[in-house]
């Protein structure tokens, strides 16, 4: 039996009066019952619409004498009655009890069509017009419906460009006092939304839903168009630009289109922008001082922002900002065309050139156009020629300071860094550093395109050059094009035969460093790629792809003619020859599983 909560004994009493008063009269009209002929007479005056009692100050009819005292405390601001639980003040008794549901999440109203509950009445009635799409009110000037009152009120303002509530900081002025409320949190930096996932505060409450979606991963405004899913409803505004090719907004100065206003603010800087403020030190220019100010950090090597979480330290303040979205995983940049969301709008940016070819930045000597401008740096080199860091003591020269230290390990030999886990020293402490991410496996650079991670940067880099297909370097032989100079280097090979790398041991030679370092593991009984199952070491991680495929009988290759399936690509070769009734060159160690057993065991003790 549900038991009703009351806050004071009145009401108590008044409960009881309640359920023992006989209610002998009732209306007529709405079936309302009263326990005396004085009440229904007072209700019934609603009926007769005989409204005897005004307001002297703005004209308000009542039919009861009582409801014009009630009103009268508009007026005067009279509210006598107080909730003994928050101390919030009421005019009216019933306001005060509809109060107390505040506390007692009493919520006596529920919808027939969804189930969800409400403590008024009203509250019920407005809401039904979501199932109904129900608009009452319109406004008489443009004809716009509206479900409640309020909200036309409060559009009414947009046509009369009333903005009746002004911020006493900065005098911006708003149409809603609940807007200057939200703007009042710019100047306090006052965040009260704060998210129970991750801890992220915010000024709006829409911001904090906004935001939870991020974890939920909810995406509830779609295209009907091609079916992609957004957060928010302003990129769906956005994305529908794309089918309509709509550009809606124009440059006044040289004519070009955008589809979104921030975007021609940003084109304006290039007609109106001075670069007033210089760095006296590599001669940088800046629109701003304090843009100069943050610049010169990277000179100082000031870092005054850290993050709380793990320490890191920045020079800039946003930077800070945009790192914490590692750890709580925010996105708040979505491409307009796939969805793909980023932390960074340059990398919003930069994944956009995908869709579009776009290549803004191009060579000034060849005109050879590229995607990124650093892509486009390391490009600018292969014209001059430029190696201004030179080795004392074989004169090779560099590019870059950086690629000169790492070449002076190679005379010295000196490998004074260790990694303590393994033992396997370095000359250089960067080189340590990169070693350390073989054993944590951490991986803090993900391409932005195809969300593949790498530990380093230098190889995200490099991996952008698959996406954009920048392939600088070609072969002055065949004409082949490279994306990186090393693979150049290594391809030359092939044409000229050079092996410059021999084994001390055996004096085998090897066309490339990598295959000299494999093979010395033979002669070292170096096996550091061992089996998790039965424990056998292999020279090369391929090995013990292959030897695992025993373990879990794994067959990756089958023939699609007969469907049979084997361990090696080299087994469905040489199967394919039955078919085919082409001469083998050598017994098929599919069929003969005494070689099978023998090839397997060899693939791992030799090089193949």
């Amino acid at each position: 039996m549900n038991s009703k909560q009351f806050f004071d004994k009145s009401q108590v009493n008044q409960h009881n009066r309640n359920l023992i008063t006989e209610k002998l009269y009732s209306c007529g009209a709405y079936g309302k019952e009263y326990s005396a002929k004085d009440d229904l007479d007072t209700h019934n005056e609603i009926h007769t619409n005989n409204k005897s009692y005004f307001c002297d100050k703005c004209d308000k009819e009542f039919s009861q004498k009582g409801y014009l005292e009630i009103h009268y405390r508009i007026h005067e601001n009279a509210k006598p009655y107080s909730c003994d639980k928050c101390s919030k003040n009421f005019s009216t008794k019933s306001n005060l009890n509809l109060h107390y549901r505040v506390h007692t999440n009493e919520k006596p109203y529920s919808c027939v069509a969804c189930g969800k509950e409400f403590s008024q009445k009203s509250s019920l009635k407005t809401h039904y017009r979501v199932h109904t799409n129900e608009k009452p009110y319109s406004c008489d000037v443009c004809s716009r419906e509206f479900s409640q009152k309020s909200t036309l009120d409060m559009h009414y303002r947009t046509h009369a460009e009333e903005k009746p509530f002004l911020c006493d900081i900065c005098g911006k002025a708003f149409s809603q006092k609940g807007s200057l409320d939200a703007h009042h949190r710019i100047h306090t930096n006052e965040k009260p939304y704060r998210c129970n996932i991750c801890g992220k505060a915010f000024t709006l409450k829409g911001n904090l839903y906004t935001h939870y979606r991020i974890h939920t991963n909810e995406k509830p405004y779609s295209c009907d168009i091609c079916g992609n899913e957004f957060t928010q409803k302003g990129k769906l505004d956005r994305h529908y630009k794309i089918h309509t090719n709509e550009k809606s907004f124009s440059c006044d100065i040289c004519g070009k289109e955008f589809t979104q206003k921030g975007k021609l603010d940003r084109h304006y800087r290039i007609h109106t922008y001075k670069k007033s403020f210089s760095c006296d030190r590599c001669g940088k220019e800046f629109t701003q001082k304090g843009k100069l100010d943050r610049h010169y950090r990277i000179h100082t090597n000031e870092k005054p922002y850290s993050c709380v979480i793990c320490g890191k330290a920045f020079s800039q303040k946003c930077n800070l900002n945009t790192h914490y979205r590692i750890h709580t995983h925010e996105k708040p940049y979505s491409c307009d065309i796939c969805g793909k969301e980023f932390i960074q709008k340059c990398c919003l940016n930069i994944h956009s050139r995908t869709h579009t070819n776009e290549r803004p930045y191009s060579c000034d000597i060849c005109g050879k156009e590229f995607s990124r401008k650093d892509t486009l740096s390391k490009h600018h080199q292969t014209h001059s020629n430029e190696k201004p860091y030179s080795c004392d003591i074989c004169c090779k020269e560099f590019t870059q300071k950086f690629n000169l230290n790492i070449h002076y390990g190679t005379h010295i030999n000196e490998k004074q860094y260790s990694c303590d886990i393994c033992d396997k020293a370095f000359a250089h402490k960067t080189k340590l550093k990169m070693h350390y991410k073989t054993h944590t496996n951490e991986k803090l650079f993900s391409c932005d395109i195809c969300g593949k991670e790498f530990s380093h940067k230098g190889n995200l880099g490099m991996h952008y050059k698959i996406h954009t297909n920048e392939k600088m370097y070609s072969c002055d032989i065949c004409s082949k094009e490279f994306s990186r100079k090393g693979s150049l280097y290594k391809h030359h090979r092939t044409h000229t035969n050079e092996k410059p790398y021999s084994c001390d041991t055996c004096c085998k030679e090897f066309s490339q460093k990598f295959n000299l370092d494999r093979h010395n593991r033979i002669h070292a009984n170096y096996k550091p790629y061992s089996c998790d199952i039965c424990g056998n070491g292999f020279f090369q991680k391929g090995n013990l792809t292959l030897h695992s495929r025993i373990h879990t009988n794994e067959r990756p290759y089958s023939c699609d003619i007969c469907g049979k399936e084997f361990f090696l690509k080299s087994s469905l070769n040489k199967h394919y020859r039955i078919h085919t009734h082409e001469e083998p060159h050598s017994p098929d160690v599919q069929t003969f599983p005494c070689l099978q057993k023998m090839f397997i065991q060899k693939s791992f003790k030799y090089e193949l």
